[in-house]
């Protein structure tokens, strides 16, 4: 994968990394944890500036987001509490959950937004609640250019320190990502196992 980064960038320059990264967060299998310090160091060897990568990544990042939020939004709240009513008993979960979950998204959705976009898989998927509650695009857009900002900055930068070491960070960065994958199946298996025993607080109470 590592070469066809470096093929994408060598011949489509900034374009390329605008591309890398507006797919990043619409097929999460290309990581970002690999495009930015790969970015990063492209920096060193070509033509290519920090600035300038960091102004396309976060383009990229921004694009893939809104076809992200469009797709949400055009799955309407009666659909999904037409499929609960099919399916949810399995989950334990009724319209009720859906309208606690809407209004929770509501209430402190904005923040999910920002923080996850240092997330791996999360910081893609993020965007499709997000048009599902029907979040403001204004501050979607904001939160969504400030989280990717900062992870698309920091990563940038990590590549063009460590130069031709850059294969170093993404090994971390694939250990940080696995991890993170780890404790997210936990913390949903848990939950899930939490609802259907019909212990404690249900998650969106």
């Amino acid at each position: 994968m590592e070469e066809w980064i470096i093929w994408m960038m060598e011949q489509f320059g900034y374009l390329g990394v605008y591309a890398l990264m507006a797919i990043e967060n619409l097929f999460p299998p290309i990581p970002s944890e690999v495009v930015l310090p790969l970015s990063g160091f492209m920096t060193v060897r070509t033509d290519l500036t920090i600035t300038g990568v960091i102004i396309y990544a976060t383009s990229g990042s921004l694009t893939g987001s809104l076809l992200l939020y469009g797709i949400g939004m055009s799955i309407s709240r009666d659909k999904l509490e037409e499929l609960v009513e099919r399916h949810g008993k399995y989950l334990r979960l009724t319209k009720a959950d859906v309208n606690k979950a809407f209004h929770w998204f509501e209430t402190y959705g904005y923040w999910a937004i920002f923080f996850c976009r240092m997330l791996p898989l999360v910081r893609s998927f993020i965007s499709l609640p997000a048009g599902m509650a029907r979040l403001s695009i204004v501050p979607f857009l904001f939160l969504t250019f400030s989280g990717s900002l900062i992870w698309n900055t920091a990563l940038i930068y990590i590549g063009v320190i460590l130069g031709d070491s850059w294969r170093d960070i993404v090994h971390y960065m694939k250990v940080y990502s696995i991890w993170t994958y780890v404790i997210i199946l936990v913390v949903a298996f848990l939950t899930i196992w939490w609802m259907r025993k019909g212990k404690g607080v249900r998650l969106w109470r």
